[in-house]
C-alpha cells in the first residue's frame, strides 16, 4: 500500500524542481522530505531520485509515481472540497502562493483577517514569482495564487485553472532627485529614450513588461543595475545610479532623493486570484477570493501617496 503522504513528497519534488523547495511548500524540513522518499524508495524497491550536480533528478519510475500521485490528490481535494462543502464555513488547510510586493502589501492583513473571522482555516503563505506561480496552482502544488500581468502582457490561465481579479495597482517612474524629469507632472513613453535603467533580472514579469513597453516606443533599454527587490530597486534609485519603474503595492514610503513622476498613460498592473476548477465550490477558497478583493480598495488607497512631482513644479 503506497502511503499518499510519501507520494505528496515525491510530487512536491517533481513540482518545485528541489527538495529543498518542495520541503518550503509543504511546511517540513529538506530532511523530512528526503526521508519520506527515502521510505517510498524501499517501499517499492526502486531508484526514485538520482543526483545531478548539486540537485536531484527524478528517474522514469519517479515520474510514473507521480502521475499516479498527481490522480490521487486530485480525488482527495474533491474528497475534501465535499466534506468542507457540506459544513458551509471555511476550514483545514489553504496554501496560498503570491508575489512578492502582494506577499508584502496586500497579504498580511487579508491573512490576519481570515484568522481572526475563520480560526478553522489554517491559511500558508509561500512567496513565488508570478510566472511560476500559475503552474504551481495548475499541478496542485498549491491551492491559491496571487499573481499579477501588465496591460501590454495578459495572464493566461491553463486548463482547469479558473481567475477572478483582485484590483488595479498602479506603476510609477522613479527617479534621483535634481533628474531631468523631477519637475514634471507626466512623462510620455516616447521620452523614456536615453536613461540608464535599474529593473528586475530577465525573466521576471516586470523586466519583460519594461523591455517590451520601451521597444514599443523606439528605445532600446540600457539596463545597468539589476535585482529582485523593490526596496533594492529603489535604493540604487537613491542613490543617483539610474531611474526605474515600481509598482505602488508594498513599496513602502519613498526615501530622501527619490522623486515619483506619473507616465502617461500610467502603466497598470492587474493583479488575480488564480485557483483549481475541481475546488471552485470549496469554502475556503471562496471565502479568501472575496477577502483579497474585499482588502484591496484600501490597500490601494494607502499605496497612493501625495505625489512627490509636484512639490517640484
Amino acid at each position: 500500500m503506497l502511503d499518499l503522504q510519501r507520494l505528496r513528497a515525491l510530487h512536491a519534488v517533481s513540482v518545485h524542481g528541489t527538495v529543498g523547495a518542495a520541503a518550503a511548500a509543504l511546511g517540513f524540513t529538506p530532511s523530512a522530505v528526503s526521508q519520506q522518499i527515502a521510505k517510498l524508495e524501499r517501499e517499492t524497491r526502486t531508484v526514485l531520485l538520482e543526483r545531478e550536480g548539486r540537485g536531484v533528478r527524478l528517474t522514469d519510475e519517479a515520474w510514473q509515481l507521480v502521475e499516479a500521485a498527481a490522480e490521487l490528490l486530485a480525488i482527495v481535494e474533491r474528497a475534501e472540497t465535499r466534506l468542507e462543502e457540506r459544513r458551509g464555513v471555511p476550514s483545514g488547510r489553504l496554501t496560498i502562493a503570491a508575489f512578492a510586493s502582494a506577499a508584502r502589501g496586500l497579504l498580511p492583513s487579508v491573512l490576519a483577517d481570515l484568522a481572526v473571522r475563520h480560526p478553522g482555516l489554517d491559511a500558508r503563505l509561500t512567496e513565488v514569482d508570478p510566472h511560476l506561480s500559475v503552474d504551481l496552482v495548475a499541478k496542485g502544488a498549491v491551492d491559491l495564487v496571487v499573481a499579477h500581468d501588465w496591460d501590454i502582457a495578459p495572464l493566461p490561465a491553463p486548463a482547469g485553472v479558473e481567475q477572478a481579479p483582485v484590483g488595479e495597482d498602479l506603476c510609477d517612474l522613479l527617479v534621483p532627485e535634481g533628474h531631468r524629469f523631477a519637475g514634471r507632472t507626466a512623462v510620455r513613453r516616447d521620452e523614456l529614450g536615453g536613461e540608464r535603467w535599474i529593473c528586475q533580472p530577465p525573466g521576471r514579469v516586470c523586466h519583460d513588461w519594461l523591455m517590451r513597453t520601451l521597444r514599443g516606443a523606439g528605445h532600446e533599454p540600457d539596463i545597468v543595475h539589476q535585482a529582485d527587490e523593490n526596496p533594492t530597486l529603489v535604493a540604487l534609485v537613491a542613490a543617483g545610479l539610474g531611474v526605474a519603474l515600481i509598482p505602488r503595492l508594498g513599496r513602502g514610503p519613498l526615501p530622501a532623493g527619490v522623486v515619483e513622476v506619473p507616465l502617461d498613460p500610467m502603466p497598470v498592473r492587474r493583479l488575480y486570484a488564480l485557483w483549481r476548477t475541481g475546488a471552485a465550490r470549496r469554502p475556503a477558497i471562496a471565502e479568501t477570493v472575496r477577502t483579497l478583493r474585499a482588502h484591496w480598495p484600501t490597500v490601494a488607497a494607502r499605496t497612493s501617496p501625495p505625489r512627490q512631482a509636484a512639490a517640484h513644479a
